[in-house]
């Protein structure tokens, strides 16, 4: 497996006590989700068409 590499919002800051980190895996076609602040605890692994639905569902 590659490495994944994580990213937040830029809406995020390091001050807040909440945030989640995502990976996109282009060859497996999943989106990763995982808390930030315990970046070593299991996290969420998505179907990219699942992502995009969460994604539409919340710009309704």
């Amino acid at each position: 497996m590659t490495a994944l590499t994580w990213f937040k919002s830029s809406y995020s800051s390091n001050e807040g006590p909440e945030c989640v980190e995502v990976a996109i895996s282009p060859t497996a076609l999943t989106v990763h989700v995982r808390d930030s602040k315990n970046p070593t605890d299991p996290h969420l692994t998505l179907a990219a068409t699942t992502w995009s639905a969460f994604l539409t569902h919340l710009t309704k």
